[in-house]
């Protein structure tokens, strides 16, 4: 922890010619892009296995008709496909998962009001009115929604509805085309469009698209400095994604 305060502190007083007193917020969006170009080659991983695990869409639907009211044996199957593919089911997660780290240790950092027994000086730090420490509860009590720290997070909202509506776009068009290809296949192969496993994989395309929207959620519960995390790390991942999938 203390180590990487220094590296914040460091990086926040490069930057604070340029940014002055949001040197700190500018030194954890720089860390961020940091983080995203380092799991950047296993995006690209990913968009590769995403794209491979559509094209094995018409097989899928035809292991199901097959298998459809023995679930073990249809998920045997389907992981011996994706083994005889070379496609790794969990390829998507890694880059997520991978950025977890860095989250939970801005989240702790920005949450402790001591770091090695001395005072925590991020917790001076701001981004414009709002403490990079402070929560939207606390901006609501000092001053309200439309004032000083509030107006700090009705912009970092405004930004996360606008990417999350593109994220939307995104996943509905991919979903879309996934569930056209599998319903190519089932089509083809005669399969029932109600057997088990596809009215899952019916209700989780449909929901997927909207998951992003949570995204406000989190900006609203945790320290500003993990949310501005986040809001750049989900900016990153659509303007990458709009690139790698298209």
């Amino acid at each position: 922890m203390s180590v990487f305060a220094t590296l914040v502190e460091q990086l926040a007083d490069l930057l604070r010619p340029l940014f002055g007193l949001s040197a700190a917020a500018a030194a954890i969006i720089a860390f961020t892009a940091l983080v995203r170009l380092l799991v950047h080659p296993l995006s690209r991983a990913a968009a590769r296995g995403q794209k491979a695990r559509a094209a094995l869409q018409p097989r899928i639907a035809e292991l199901r008709r097959k298998h459809g009211k023995n679930p073990e044996k249809l998920q045997k199957a389907v992981l011996e496909l994706h083994a005889e593919e070379k496609v790794s089911p969990l390829s998507g997660c890694l880059p997520s998962l991978l950025q977890l780290p860095a989250f939970f240790l801005l989240y702790h950092l920005f949450s402790s009001g001591t770091i090695g027994g001395e005072p925590n000086t991020l917790l001076t730090h701001q981004l414009l009115d709002a403490p990079l420490g402070g929560r939207w509860a606390d901006a609501l009590g000092d001053g309200g929604v439309f004032r000083g720290a509030g107006l700090v997070y009705l912009g970092l909202f405004a930004v996360v509805t606008v990417v999350a509506y593109v994220s939307y776009r995104l996943s509905r068009r991919m979903t879309e085309a996934s569930a056209a290809m599998a319903g190519a296949g089932m089509a083809g192969a005669g399969a029932d469009p109600q057997a088990p496993g596809a009215a899952a994989m019916g209700g989780v395309m449909k929901v997927m698209p909207f998951m992003s929207f949570f995204t406000l959620v989190t900006v609203a519960v945790v320290p500003l400095a993990a949310a501005l995390y986040v809001v750049t790390s989900m900016t990153w991942s659509v303007i990458e994604r709009s690139v790698l999938y298209r």
